[in-house]
């Protein structure tokens, strides 16, 4: 390396205040910090995840409450305190809860042989339909399938797996447990517990953190009020026309359609198969057919006109986002992520959208019927 002469002095060497004021500096800087925050997410998710039994409980206690909201400050304006109110709330949903609960078990036990019988005679026109359809399948085959199938249900390995679900349905009753105490305190003192959260706040960052707790509220109870009158329209329509058609389990096939519709995009799929199962085991495949074709014209008809009516103000979110969000909220909670994953996305990006500015309309834009004549 030559040395430094005096018409050639040596290039002097940058400090580190100029390495990371660069572009390549600011590059690293920038790439570093979106590290630190990915590993922290990934932290908060991990700890989530891990403590499941506790958080899926607050959540659903959350939006149900918030769903429920404005029945407390129905009765709060009557003159009820907040204790009584509360419990009105509770007892009046537990009876409809369960009056629809008794009215499944009624239908079932009531149909109960006659399916028992479709569904036996159903097999046996299967079997046959295997046997001399395409697939050429002969009974040693058939046979063979089956003994396998009575052989994993009397191993240690399916007896393993009883257990298991046994200490699952035992962490699904601690958690259904916990979530009702949680609702009967967010019912009554949800509006004090938020002001306490908020208390080390000041200024604008509390005026931040009462717009955030109203959105979050109006967001989720909005969701479900809207996504109930959907399930609700859609389970009336199928089952209407699954008990026209002579399915048995018309009611309790109503009812699941109505649950798989908190499900976005794939729970209405899944009650439209069932209910069909249901109708080509009992009435054949005529009927099934029918089944399809009556799921296929509610589910457009909820898709282009119900919804964007019902929860216009409450889903704001890209079909992509619900995927995605619907993709994640399976992995990380099973069953009920799905069904969470949606709301708390749909929450993320209100609150994303009042975070620096209040739930206002736009006034220097005139509605669009009107920017015609505001232009002229």
């Amino acid at each position: 390396m030559p040395a430094a002469s005096p018409e050639h002095p040596a290039a002097p060497r940058p400090s580190l205040r100029d390495l990371l004021t660069d572009k390549f500096g600011q590059l690293a800087v920038r790439s570093a910090q979106i590290i630190v925050v990915l590993v922290l997410v990934t932290a908060i998710v991990f700890a989530l995840v891990q403590l499941k039994l506790v958080v899926i409980p607050v959540l659903i206690a959350l939006i149900l409450a918030s769903a429920l909201s404005p029945v407390i400050g129905f009765l709060r304006r009557r003159g009820l305190s907040p204790g009584i109110a509360t419990w009105v709330t509770l007892i009046a949903g537990i009876l409809v809860f369960g009056g629809i609960i008794t009215l499944i078990v009624f239908a079932v036990e009531g149909q109960w042989d006659e399916l028992s019988s479709s569904a036996v005679e159903g097999v046996n026109q299967l079997q046959q339909f295997v046997q001399n359809g395409p697939f050429n399948i002969s009974q040693e085959q058939f046979d063979s399938g089956r003994d396998a199938v009575v052989g994993f249900l009397t191993s240690s390995q399916f007896g393993t797996g009883a257990i298991a679900g046994v200490s699952a349905a035992g962490s699904v009753i601690t958690g259904a447990l916990l979530a009702f105490v949680i609702l009967f305190f967010f019912l009554k003192d949800g509006d004090r517990i938020w002001a306490f959260f908020l208390r080390p706040f000041h200024g604008y960052r509390h005026e931040r953190g009462e717009r955030i707790g109203h959105v979050a509220v109006k967001t989720f109870g909005g969701y479900v009020r809207g996504t109930a009158i959907v399930a609700f329209v859609d389970a009336v329509f199928i089952g209407a026309g699954a008990a026209i058609l002579g399915v048995p389990l018309a009611l309790p096939l109503a009812v699941i359609v109505f649950v798989t519709a908190f499900i976005p995009i794939i729970g209405a799929t899944l009650a439209g198969v069932l209910a069909a199962l249901v109708a080509l085991v009992a009435n054949g495949p005529f009927v099934a057919l029918l089944v399809v074709i009556i799921v296929i014209i509610v589910n457009q008809l909820e898709g282009n006109l119900l919804q964007p009516v019902v929860m216009a103000n409450s889903l704001q979110l890209h079909p992509l986002v619900i995927l995605v969000a619907l993709t994640a909220g399976t992995i990380l909670g099973g069953v009920l992520g799905a069904v969470l994953a949606v709301p708390i996305a749909a929450v993320g990006w209100a609150i994303v959208k009042v975070w620096n500015h209040p739930e206002e309309p736009d006034k220097r834009k005139p509605p669009f019927w009107k920017r015609g004549k505001a232009a002229a």
